[in-house]
Formats: structure tokens, C-alpha cells, sequence
């Protein structure tokens, strides 16, 4: 952007009309001579005669963003420029966090909007495979955009119906796509699995306890409910928040592969039984958080029907299967679940944030959590008052997460995203296949992965000629932290590490970005060879 002295000539814009965000030689007549340096917030609309200023400023933040899209796909470009916290706060080239006591103008404001994504993470990388929400889609964006310029709430039909009606299409596609018929069904988008979950414990307590609403936990007997150890922790602090307590949340045991074994849970159901407790939930995970493990969903409904227990399952990274014909078959028996946690922010690759709890029965969320506040659902509204939601939700205010969700699969069709989610399995194969055929890797299991999830360990030279024993588990234990710290340092790619159980910290990387290709595979595992070299010597 190039600032003229004086303010006083008019601006010039047509960089912007013209829709170009690259650097390039230009006549005067198209060069922008936008001075922002004397403009501020104020200036923008409502402002009297704000239009073309507010126009430009935000075509000059498009261009912005635009750039940094571009370097987001590029392999060339960095995933991240690394800077420790206290560099941050001390503030770089300008960059300041804090606050001012006067109004800085919008030339101040677009650098820091530069800047902030600069010292980012860039999420949609290719090469970034850190975390299972990953990618960049474009129509997601623009959903993005269109739902913050909206600026509205979700909690009545009168000031969100489109909205609204969005939400309710996507949720009964939701449970048509589980199995659930249209008699049965229920949902709302929540902000995060997280919360979808604790909405699961919220709904199972009031539906066997419905007078805990008004009277408390002292009106019930002491609860029990149980969930895999390889389970999200959340089942946990939301038994935490709403009061049953994290002492009892029964941790179930889980086979090699990280699945709960029916056995052992039928075990701790009699077992808490005999104690005195009351069982009354079940979590099942499907995609646990680092094998990607789907436990046996058939056999542990079996077993909450045996019991009378609700079962949830925690489907937030795993519920993106179901869209295809070839991996949906893991999922059997899902349809069988009183309460289901679905994050589309993850596998299928809707911009943060974007979840939903998906209720059987019908009716219970407005049961569980209605209040019926005069000044927002008035009982005499002149329009068909189910389609005001907010007495379903813990919230009062609710964020619009849906309408990207319904932009990308206008955009992409159900086809779309089944052919998204395959490719992203078949990335985590050749990952699979690749690390069997090497030496200087090591699988943390030998079976092919079951979602996108590939765990290993990178054995630098002196840790492959050690004997197996505990002196060799210290070594391994400092590898994966070693390469990691490199690895963010030069900023060409991400991938998380972690302990497990008795497993030293090894690497974990998951695929969720459609744009990651087999060579950004190589690149991965070539870049973690090159690092790992460099500690071993």
C-alpha cells in the first residue's frame, strides 16, 4: 500500500476494483494512493458518507487475506514463523498487543491484521498435520463471512429464520445419515465437542432424573458412568461442571488397538452396581483422539440395553465416515445411540467452529433445558414457535455455525465430502505402508489404521542398537520433543507427539486437509529423518 503526504487528494482505488492482491508495476491512474494513516473506525459506516471509505478498507483487507490464502496452499511457504510468547508480548516490527488509550487509524489496523497472520499457524497448509481440524475450504469461508456480517443469534425464529431453518435441514440430514427415522430426532450446534458432549450427560441425567432440574443432585442417588481410557477427556470435566464428579467416571480398559473391550465393561457396570452407585451412561468413542480407535458400538449397545443405560457415542472425529459408502460400515450400529457428538470442523473440513448433539428422542433438549424467559419466547408469537430454539440450548446467545456447513454441501454435494473423507484415509494408508518399509521408523501398532490416524516413532541411530528395557524407553521418551522443537523452529511442517499408556512420547499425524498429497507425506517423513539425524549426531 503506498501512503501519499497529502490527505487532502483523492483517493485513488482502482488496485482494488480491479480485484488484484499482487505486487505489480502500475500507471498512476491504477496505483492505489489509499492514505489510511488518517482515517479511523469512526470514519467507517454508519458514518455519513462512509461508503467509499468502509468500500475500500475492506477491499484492501481482502487483499490481505487473499495473500495469505496464497501462501497458505503453497508448499513453498512456511506453516508457521515461530516466535517464543515473550517475543510476542515485547511486540516485532511494529506488532504491538497492547492496548491503546486513543483510537489508532486503519493503516495501523490493517498491519495488525497483516501481522497477526503472519506470527499464525497456517492451518490449511498442506504440510500442517498437527491437529484434526485442518484445511482452508473457500465456500467455508465465505460461509464464514456472510454468517459474521449477518451478526445474529440462533435463539428465536424472529431475528435468525433462515438460519434457523438451515439448522433444522442439516440436523435431520444428520439423522438420516446415522439411520435414525423421521419420527425420531432431535439436535442443536453447539460451540465445540466439547460442550455436544456434556450436553449428552446433561440429557441422559435428566432423562432417568428429571427432577434433578429443579431440586438438585441431592435429590438423586450417587451416579456412575463410564467411558473408555482412551476417551476424550471432556466426559470428564463435564461430569466435573455438572456436579456427578470425575471420581465417577469409570475409565474402561482397552485392547492394543485402543477400542474398550465389552467385557470390561459389563465388569465395571456390576461392579459399581455392588458399591451402591447407580450406572446410568455410557460414552462410546468413535475416532478416540490419538489411535483414531471406533470401539465396538454393536456390543456396547447391547449392553446399555441390558442395563437400561444411555448410551452417547462421541463420534466428533469419527462421524465424517459416514459419508462414505467404504468406511461408513465402521460405524455399524451408531443408529443404536440415545445421544450422538458430530464435529463436520473436523473430517469434513468446515471452517472452526462447527458441532453438533445429535438427540434420539425428540423433544428432550427443550425438556431438559426450557425456562420459557417471557422476553424471548413469548407464548402468543404469530408464527409456529417450535422453530424458536434457544429453550433447547444451555446458551442464551448461540453463534450461527451452521450456514457454511450448508454452503459446502450445496457446494460439494454428499459425493463431495465422501470423496474427501476417502482421500484422506488413503493418505493415512500410504503413511502406514511407508513407515512398514523403513527402518528408522517404528508403528506403535501394527494394524492398518482404522481412520486418518497414524501412529509411530522416529528411531534415531544410537535408540535402533540399544536392547529394548527402560534405558532405551528414556531415550525414545526425548525424541519426539526434540524433533518437534526443530521442527517448529524452521516451520516447513507440524505434527503433534504424545505418551499414551505405557508408550513413550511418540509422533501422531492425522489427515483431515483435502489439499495434503502423497508428497507432502514423503516431505513429512524425510523432514523428521533430516531432524532427527541432526539430534543424533
Amino acid at each position: 500500500m503506498e501512503i501519499k503526504q497529502d490527505i487532502g487528494q483523492l483517493m485513488s482505488w482502482s488496485k482494488q476494483d480491479r480485484g488484484s492482491f499482487e505486487n505489480a508495476e502500475e500507471s498512476d491512474e491504477q496505483r492505489v494512493a489509499s492514505d489510511f494513516s488518517c482515517i479511523h473506525s469512526k470514519d467507517l459506516l454508519p458514518a455519513e458518507n462512509g461508503e467509499e471509505v468502509t468500500k475500500h478498507f475492506l477491499q484492501e483487507l481482502l487483499n490481505i487475506l487473499l495473500a495469505y490464502i496464497q501462501k497458505s496452499v503453497n508448499r513453498n511457504s512456511k506453516v508457521l514463523d515461530f516466535h517464543h510468547p515473550h517475543q510476542l508480548k515485547e511486540g516485532l516490527e511494529g506488532f504491538s498487543l497492547d492496548l491503546p488509550e486513543h483510537p489508532d487509524n486503519l493503516e495501523q489496523l490493517l498491519g495488525d491484521c497483516r501481522d497477526t497472520l503472519k506470527y499464525g499457524v497456517k492451518t490449511g497448509h498442506p504440510r500442517f498435520l498437527n491437529q484434526l481440524s485442518t484445511g482452508l475450504d473457500i465456500i467455508g469461508l465465505a460461509g464464514e463471512w456472510v454468517t459474521s456480517t449477518a451478526n445474529t443469534n440462533m435463539f428465536t425464529y424472529e431475528i435468525a429464520p433462515v438460519f434457523i431453518l438451515m439448522e433444522d435441514v442439516i440436523l435431520k440430514k444428520m439423522h438420516s445419515i446415522i439411520g435414525w427415522s423421521q419420527e425420531e430426532g432431535d439436535g442443536i450446534f453447539c460451540p465445540g465437542g466439547s460442550m455436544s458432549n456434556l450436553y449428552s450427560l446433561l440429557l441422559a441425567r435428566y432423562h432417568f432424573f428429571p427432577e434433578v432440574k429443579t431440586a438438585g443432585m441431592h435429590a438423586l442417588p450417587p451416579l456412575a458412568l463410564f467411558t473408555s481410557a482412551h476417551s476424550h477427556y471432556s466426559i470428564k470435566k463435564a461430569a466435573a461442571v455438572l456436579g456427578i464428579g470425575s471420581e465417577n467416571v469409570i475409565l474402561v480398559r482397552c485392547d492394543e488397538r485402543g477400542k474398550m473391550i465389552p467385557g470390561e465393561l459389563e465388569s465395571c457396570i456390576r461392579k459399581v452396581e455392588d458399591k451402591g452407585l447407580v450406572p446410568f451412561y455410557v460414552n462410546a468413542s468413535a475416532g478416540t483422539t490419538v489411535y483414531g480407535a471406533i470401539d465396538p458400538l454393536n456390543d456396547i449397545a447391547d449392553l446399555c440395553e441390558r442395563y437400561g443405560l444411555w448410551m452417547h457415542v462421541d463420534a466428533a472425529w469419527g462421524g465424517g465416515l459416514l459419508l462414505s459408502k467404504k468406511h461408513r460400515v465402521k460405524l455399524q450400529g451408531i443408529d443404536r445411540a440415545s445421544s450422538i457428538t458430530w464435529n463436520p470442523h473436523k473430517m469434513m473440513g468446515v471452517p472452526l467452529q462447527c458441532s453438533a448433539i445429535l438427540v434420539r428422542k425428540k423433544g428432550l433438549l427443550q425438556e431438559c433445558n426450557q425456562l420459557r424467559a417471557e422476553y424471548l419466547f413469548q407464548p402468543d408469537k404469530h408464527y409456529d414457535m417450535s422453530y424458536d430454539t434457544g429453550d433447547k440450548s444451555i446458551q442464551c446467545g448461540r453463534h450461527v455455525d451452521v450456514f457454511k456447513l450448508w454452503l459446502m454441501w450445496k457446494a460439494k454435494g454428499s459425493e463431495g465430502f465422501e470423496s474427501q473423507v476417502n482421500h484422506c484415509l488413503d493418505n493415512a494408508e500410504y503413511l502406514y505402508y511407508k513407515l512398514k518399509s523403513r527402518k528408522d521408523f517404528q508403528l506403535v501398532f501394527q494394524s492398518k489404521p482404522e481412520h486418518s490416524n497414524v501412529c509411530f516413532w522416529y528411531l534415531p541411530n544410537r535408540v535402533r542398537n540399544m536392547p529394548l528395557g527402560p534405558e532405551r524407553d528414556r531415550e525414545l521418551h526425548m525424541v519426539a520433543p526434540k524433533i518437534k522443537a526443530k521442527m517448529m523452529e524452521e516451520g516447513v511442517t507440524m505434527i503433534s507427539y504424545q505418551p499414551l499408556g505405557d508408550k513413550v512420547n511418540f509422533f501422531r499425524c492425522v489427515f483431515s486437509n483435502p489439499a495434503t498429497k502423497k508428497e507432502d507425506v514423503d516431505f513429512l517423513l524425510e523432514e523428521i529423518s533430516r531432524l532427527g539425524s541432526e539430534i543424533d549426531s
